[in-house]
């Protein structure tokens, strides 16, 4: 699986990012936990996606966990985390109501607690969850700076910016915000038309994509327009050979040429794998805009 270039000093993630949201929920034991981040990387997923908040703050812990385990593994993975949510759970200070903190002082302390967690010196990328609208750019760029300077954070990005946010901060930065975290699925397209895509392939920024399947809404099939998704998501993958929904998905999502990289939220092995393998489909244009129609409900312009 060739790797993905991130970032101008070597930076590398792999083309399938595993994600670790729903860690928790997998009732998964240290060694059960370990042998499935072996069989990732076996498979040449090596990047792997968390934030301080999952899991109700338990899915780092858990991760460490395996990781002390097989300590040679953490030098194999590019771990990505995230801060900024603070929640009434969060160990971090007394929280009443949720809320957005992109102080220096609480991204320090998220991520002094995200490093002792995973059992590591260094974070690969450190990305701010959720736009905070209280965000002082230069603080955060201050902090940015201080964190790569010690060692403990090497790269940085956004998760759920829009365009303008996105520039705000990357206004007030020397290095390059590597990415930014965002939702795209067949059912959910609104950064194809809110130009976040087209302002990530202006600065050649490749997003992390979370619900790549929309969280099983399309398997549900509860709308018309899952409905419809369903139907026409299946005949194109007849039309592919036989492939799953799912891969047929993940093959719509690659084809953008912003470089997406989509987040896998499962802990089937054998899922994984199929998504893996959709790494070699290839939708025509035609095909492409056959599922952006059925979702849609209607024809192109």
């Amino acid at each position: 699986m060739k790797k993905i270039d991130m970032a101008d000093d070597g930076l590398q993630f792999s083309p399938l990012i595993q994600g670790y949201w729903r860690q928790m929920a997998w009732n998964m034991s240290p060694q059960a936990l370990l042998t499935f981040i072996e069989q990732h990387l076996e498979l040449g997923i090596t990047t792997v996606d968390h934030a301080d908040i999952y899991g109700d703050h338990q899915c780092e812990a858990a991760f460490g966990k395996a990781l002390a385990l097989s300590p040679s593994l953490r030098d194999q993975l590019e771990i990505v985390t995230k801060a900024d949510i603070r929640i009434p759970s969060s160990p971090i200070g007394q929280v009443r109501t949720a809320h957005y903190d992109t102080s220096a002082a609480h991204l320090r302390e998220s991520v002094e607690n995200s490093l002792k967690h995973f059992h590591t010196d260094h974070l690969d990328v450190l990305l701010i969850h959720r736009p905070d609208f209280l965000m002082n750019a230069d603080e955060v760029a201050r902090e940015f700076e201080s964190l790569k300077q010690s060692g403990k954070v090497r790269h940085f990005g956004v998760s759920n910016f829009t365009p303008s946010q996105f520039e705000l901060l990357q206004s007030r930065l020397d290095d390059a915000l590597i990415t930014n975290q965002v939702e795209f699925n067949p059912v959910n397209m609104g950064v194809l038309e809110d130009g976040t895509f087209d302002q990530l392939q202006m600065h050649r920024v490749k997003p992390m994509i979370w619900s790549c399947l929309a969280g099983g809404a399309i398997f549900a099939k509860e709308t018309a327009q899952t409905q419809r998704l369903y139907d026409t998501l299946a005949t194109i993958g007849e039309e592919l050979g036989g492939v799953g929904i799912d891969q047929v998905i993940f093959a719509w999502i690659l084809k953008m040429p912003v470089n997406p990289l989509p987040i896998l939220g499962t802990s089937n092995i054998e899922r994984v794998k199929d998504a893996v393998n959709a790494l070699s489909l290839t939708l025509t244009h035609e095909q492409w805009y056959r599922i952006w129609v059925a979702s849609k409900g209607h024809g192109v312009p």
